[in-house]
């Protein structure tokens, strides 16, 4: 039915900082409230291509450690309404590296009787700066992958470019595997702009290697403070 990406996935750091949402401050909490034509995680919609509301908040320490959590519409066509997203980690720079590692847990409401979307992935993440443009890439394992007890592997490179102080480019590959299962491709590019300091809009198209699957044309808004 579904494979799945955390908000995030595709953007990374440039259409962060354009959007006034990078990583909160030491101590600090940060918020953010947005809307999509269409929720997609890792190359296939949530909702059933249609509208949804999202908003999150982050809590950063000044050692590096961080939590969050993160709320969105969903539509599996079974009664399943919301998703809900806690997470942690710890964040630090090494031999000139950017390294995220942490914990995600995905939950969701009104899910039919007897099935369980509920999973938890662990990620181990490094990104790398060269003036404008920033590359990474992240790597995402669950042993219990999205309720059908199966292991699951997310591997996603990225890169972003900040174009000027109001513009970025990003786009992403990402490769997903089950054991067992059927494993995929999906690859993501687009821009973002900052209409004020605190709100940014994105346009981007995804697709995957899934015969069956419709690629999409994506338009989110979204403002943090």
């Amino acid at each position: 039915m579904r494979a799945h990406v955390l908000f995030a996935a595709s953007a990374v750091s440039a259409a962060f900082a354009l959007m006034g949402a990078a990583p909160a401050l030491a101590g600090d909490v940060a918020f953010n409230i947005g809307a999509t034509n269409n929720y997609v995680f890792r190359g296939l919609t949530q909702t059933d291509e249609k509208f949804a509301v999202q908003g999150g908040l982050d809590f950063a320490t000044e050692g590096g450690f961080y939590a969050g959590a993160w709320a969105s519409n969903v539509d599996f066509k079974d009664g399943t309404d919301a998703e809900i997203d806690l997470y942690g980690g710890y964040r630090t720079e090494a031999a000139g590296f950017a390294w995220d590692v942490g914990v995600i847990a995905y939950s969701y409401v009104g899910a039919p009787s007897g099935v369980s979307y509920n999973n938890y992935e662990v990620k181990v993440g490094a990104s790398r700066a060269f003036g404008p443009a920033t590359v990474g890439a992240t790597l995402y394992y669950s042993p219990d992958s999205w309720g059908v007890e199966n292991e699951s592997l997310y591997a996603e490179l990225t890169a972003a470019y900040t174009v000027s102080d109001k513009i970025a480019v990003s786009g992403a590959v990402g490769r997903q595997t089950f054991d067992p299962g059927s494993d995929y491709t999906t690859w993501n590019l687009g821009g973002t702009y900052a209409l004020t300091d605190k709100l940014g809009l994105d346009l981007r198209y995804y697709d995957t290697n899934l015969s069956g699957y419709d690629d999409a044309f994506v338009v989110s808004l979204k403002a943090a403070f």
